[in-house]
C-alpha cells in the first residue's frame, strides 16, 4: 500500500509526478477513489420511461442503468453471474429484461435473475435464482444528476458534494426548472492520466490565455482580454476559486458566461432574464455568480464548463488512457433554439473536435507521458499559486481564493486525494471534518481584504 503523503504533500503544496501513470498507484485509486466516491451515471432525462436504459462505466466496472417499473433507477454491473459476459450491449435503449448472448441468463430491469435456460432439464432444478442477480449499486440524485456509488458506508450523495451542492444549485436550482443533459455523448479517448483533465477543470484558468492565446484571439469576446496573459489584467476583481470538503471546486470567472459563443444574443437574453430570479430565489450573492463561466470538477472524475456548458466524464482505462465522454449542459426553461445553439457552441470549443479541446487534449497527453521518464517520475509538480490569498468567506462556502487565476482548487482537490488514498474507511474521512481546512492556514484573509477594501 502506498502512503499517499508521499505522493502529495499538502504542506508545501506539491505532488509526485508518478502520479501520473503509476500502475500501483492506479490499483489503489481504482479501490479507494472510484471504489468509495460517487460517481457519475447519466440524467434522469435519459431514462424518462419505464424500460429505459443506458450503459457506462464506473471507471472500469461496465454498469448498466435502467429506469424500473416502479419509477425507481437502478444500476448493477454489466457482467453475468453465470460466466461473466456482458448482458447488454447497447449504448442506450428501451427494454423490459437483458438476456446475455453466451448462454440466455435473463436478467430482470432491476437486475434479477428471472430466467434460465434449462434450469429443470440441465440444472435439475438445483439453482436459487434469488442469489445470483447481477451485483448492484448504490444510485442517488441530485437535481436530476444521477450517480453511482460501490460503497455502502458513504454518506449520501448529498452529503457527499456537501457545500459543493451550495455553488451548484446557483444554475440547478436558480433558473427555476433545472438543467439537463444532451446526449448522446461525443466519446474519444486520450492517452493521459485522468486526474490531469479533472485537475485542469477544478482549477485550472492560468493555462487559458497561454494555451488558447491563438483561439482567443479569433475568437475574441471578454475572455479575449487573457490572451497571452497580458499582467494589466485586474485578475482579483474578476472572479474567485472555489475548494470544498470532498476535493469538488471550481473558478469562477464573473460576467463571462457566453464569452466564447459566436452566436450568443439568445444566451445572453435568457442570463439576464434569469439573474433576478435567482437574487429572489437565492440570494444577491449566487445571483452574481449566476451569468459567470465556471470550470468545475465534482471529485474525482466529473468535469463540466458552466457558460460553455459542456459536460465530461473522465472514464480511466488503465494509469496512462482515458475515455471522454462529453454531453451539453442546458437549461430546461430555454426555448427550443437557443438550446440548439449552445449545443453548436458547446461542439465547436471543447466537442471531440473541438478548437479548444484540441489545445487542452496535447497539454493532457504531455502532462502523463513524459512523467513517464525513470529520471522525470523522481521529481515534484507545484501547485502554490497564490497559497496564502484564501480562506473562509463571509458569503461563499468552502475555502476561497481570491482570483479565478490561483490554485486553492488544485490543493484543494489533492488535499482529499491525499485523505482518501489514506484512509482506511469513510469512517476516518469523516472523523476529520472539522479539520479538513486546517491546511489553509490564512483564515483571516476575507476578513482583512474586506475590511482593506473599504
Amino acid at each position: 500500500m502506498i502512503d499517499a503523503r508521499e505522493l502529495v504533500d499538502t504542506k508545501n503544496s506539491t505532488q509526485a509526478k508518478k502520479i501520473f501513470g503509476d500502475q500501483e498507484v492506479y490499483e489503489q485509486e481504482l479501490e479507494r477513489i472510484f471504489g468509495r466516491c460517487w460517481l457519475f451515471l447519466a440524467h434522469e432525462c435519459m431514462l424518462e420511461k419505464t424500460g429505459d436504459f443506458i450503459t457506462t462505466t464506473m471507471a472500469e466496472d461496465p454498469v448498466v442503468v435502467t429506469r424500473h417499473k416502479d419509477g425507481s433507477i437502478n444500476a448493477f454491473i454489466n457482467s453475468c453471474s453465470h460466466r461473466g459476459n456482458r448482458v447488454c450491449t447497447a449504448d442506450s435503449g428501451n427494454s423490459k429484461s437483458f438476456v446475455c448472448n453466451y448462454h440466455g441468463w435473463v436478467f430482470g430491469a432491476d437486475g434479477s435473475l428471472v430466467d434460465v435456460p434449462l434450469a429443470e432439464t440441465c440444472y435439475h432444478g438445483d439453482i436459487d435464482k434469488s442469489k445470483l442477480g447481477l451485483p448492484k449499486i448504490r444510485v442517488e440524485s441530485y437535481r436530476g444528476f444521477v450517480f453511482g456509488c460501490f460503497d455502502d458506508d458513504a454518506p449520501s450523495l448529498e452529503e457527499y458534494l456537501g457545500d459543493w451542492g451550495w455553488y451548484l444549485d446557483t444554475f440547478m436550482v436558480g433558473a427555476g426548472e433545472g438543467m439537463e443533459l444532451i446526449g448522446p455523448p461525443m466519446k474519444s479517448t486520450l492517452k493521459c492520466n485522468w486526474k490531469v483533465p479533472a485537475e485542469n477543470f477544478v482549477g485550472d484558468a492560468y493555462h487559458v490565455g497561454w494555451t488558447h492565446a491563438a483561439a482567443l484571439e479569433v475568437l475574441g469576446g471578454e475572455l479575449g482580454m487573457l490572451a497571452g496573459n497580458t499582467a494589466e489584467i485586474p485578475y482579483a476583481q474578476l472572479g474567485i476559486q472555489v475548494t470544498t470538503r470532498h476535493g469538488h471546486g471550481c473558478g469562477i470567472i464573473r460576467q463571462a458566461a457566453s464569452s466564447i459563443h459566436v452566436k450568443r444574443e439568445n444566451y445572453d437574453k435568457f442570463n439576464q432574464e434569469t439573474i433576478p430570479k435567482v437574487a429572489e430565489k437565492l440570494g444577491e450573492a449566487r445571483a452574481g455568480l449566476f451569468d459567470g463561466h465556471w470550470n468545475c470538477t465534482t471529485f474525482p472524475s466529473c468535469s463540466f464548463l458552466y457558460g460553455t456548458n459542456i459536460f465530461k466524464v473522465w472514464h480511466p482505462r488503465g494509469p496512462n488512457e482515458i475515455e471522454v465522454w462529453s454531453y451539453v449542459l442546458v437549461h430546461k426553461g430555454m426555448d427550443d433554439a437557443t438550446k440548439k445553439e449552445v449545443v453548436k457552441q458547446a461542439a465547436r470549443s471543447f466537442g471531440t473536435a473541438g478548437t479548444l479541446e484540441s489545445d487542452d487534449g496535447d497539454n493532457m497527453v504531455n502532462a502523463t507521458s513524459i512523467n513517464q521518464g525513470t529520471q522525470a517520475r523522481k521529481n515534484r509538480m507545484s501547485s502554490t499559486m497564490a497559497h496564502d490569498y484564501e480562506g473562509p468567506h463571509p458569503e461563499f462556502p468552502g475555502i476561497v481564493g481570491a482570483s479565478f487565476i490561483g490554485e486553492t482548487s488544485y490543493r484543494g482537490f489533492y488535499r482529499f486525494y491525499q485523505e482518501i488514498m489514506n484512509a482506511e474507511s469513510w469512517q476516518a474521512i469523516h472523523a476529520r471534518d472539522d479539520e479538513w481546512d486546517d491546511m489553509f492556514e490564512n483564515k483571516d484573509f476575507w476578513k482583512n481584504k474586506i475590511a482593506g477594501n473599504k
